[in-house]
């Protein structure tokens, strides 16, 4: 596994829970990043419609936000790993019901986004409890070079799922949905045999609305926390372009569902890049400094690929998106756990997840209602000018996060 790291005495190879955990992640977001490509083609094609590729975001945004207190409480009082298996059955039945669907010729729009409903009813259970799964995994001070694995993990996923997803669709999409559904229970089976080394001391309190807005109260009361999740969730949801992606692929590049994989995979290259460096030269200086210079990256590039024409400029311009965001994400989520207690981490994870997520899912509704208003380039291009001007609002509205020096001082 070459995105870890290699020293002997610290290498996250030898943590055998974590390597489970880190196949585990890669077959899972594989499948759903498979998922993904058959479903947006599926629609696209149905329906030519911009808006309707951004409702898929939407249609997953309402449980990650109705269900994100419940979720954090519940990863806090019962087995974490009990909670992915289940989250993960449930994505897999949804796979075959999308399989089935599709082979039968009765899956409709409104079947496809009551199927989308509940994997993301699933998936807002997952994602969280996963993340607060990864400090009982390894010791301490492999924390960041773990949190930049299982980055890694989720880049390579990224990487492979849609590529393969659009190779896979040539034979139809029942075969991606099968296949997905295959690589959601090879998941679960996988976590299911992690084995902690660390068994975090569990919630006992009830369960009640003081409990359940925990997470929040205890971002609220650290202003680094607060720059964190709201920096992530207005540069996404401003710069997000991956609900338009098959525009792009269909009617702008012209490379069918084969290149829309592609494409779909190519900001993963780039965040795989940056994560096995990362995993391998964890970051040691500068953290907030870095943080913001890799989100303003993030935006410049994205608008580069706003008005790209050319498949291997657009790569490239997604490649950098990746590796720009990558830097980002292992120093957000980095700080968010190890500011957070064991028995917090579920809770301070849900909400975290919250805004990742109502990031990434309304920021593809944002882009697809966008583009139905003044088309596909002008709605990415204002997303990417949009991501740069939040990194230098948020240098000055949170100057404690722009100061962190290092995770080393933010565990302290």
């Amino acid at each position: 596994m070459t995105t870890l790291a290699s020293d002997p005495s610290t290498s996250l190879r030898r943590q055998r829970s974590f390597v489970l955990f880190w196949c585990a992640r890669v077959a899972a977001t594989s499948a759903f990043q498979m998922q993904a490509v058959a479903i947006g083609w599926q629609i696209y094609d149905l329906t030519g419609s911009a808006l309707d590729l951004g409702l898929v975001g939407l249609v997953q945004f309402v449980p990650v936000v109705v269900l994100a207190l419940v979720v954090g409480h519940v990863a806090d009082r019962y087995d974490r790993r009990l909670v992915v298996r289940v989250a993960q059955l449930v994505e897999a039945a949804a796979a075959v019901a999308l399989a089935i669907g599709s082979a039968e010729g009765w899956l409709s729009i409104p079947a496809i986004f009551a199927i989308v409903f509940v994997a993301g009813t699933a998936r807002a259970f997952e994602l969280p409890t996963m993340h607060a799964l990864v400090p009982g995994l390894i010791p301490p001070p492999m924390f960041s070079r773990a949190v930049a694995g299982s980055t890694s993990a989720n880049q390579a996923a990224v990487v492979l799922g849609p590529a393969i997803g659009g190779l896979l669709y040539a034979a139809g999409p029942t075969v991606v949905y099968l296949t997905c559904t295959a690589l959601f229970l090879v998941a679960s089976v996988l976590v299911t045999l992690i084995r902690r080394i660390e068994v975090p001391a569990r919630s006992r309190e009830p369960f009640k609305l003081v409990s359940l807005f925990a997470g929040f109260a205890f971002i609220r009361d650290r202003r680094e926390l607060v720059g964190v999740v709201t920096l992530d969730l207005f540069v996404i949801l401003l710069g997000g372009a991956v609900a338009l992606l098959p525009i792009y692929a269909r009617d702008i590049l012209r490379v069918g569902p084969e290149g829309l994989g592609v494409l779909r995979s190519a900001s993963a290259v780039g965040a795989l890049a940056s994560s096995i460096l990362l995993s391998r030269y964890p970051l040691r200086r500068h953290v907030g400094r870095i943080l913001f210079a890799a989100v303003t990256c993030f935006g410049v590039a994205t608008a580069v690929f706003a008005v790209s024409t050319s498949l291997a400029l657009s790569l490239v311009a997604l490649a950098l998106c990746g590796a720009s965001d990558a830097v980002s994400v292992v120093i957000r989520f980095s700080l968010v756990q190890v500011r957070t207690p064991s028995e917090m981490r579920g809770r301070v994870s849900s909400v975290n997840s919250l805004f990742v997520g109502a990031s990434n899912t309304l920021g593809d509704f944002e882009a697809g209602v966008t583009a139905a208003w003044f088309g596909a380039v002008p709605a990415v291009l204002l997303g990417g000018i949009g991501a740069v001007l939040v990194a230098l609002i948020w240098v000055r509205l949170f100057p404690e996060l722009a100061a962190t020096e290092s995770l080393d001082d933010a565990r302290a």
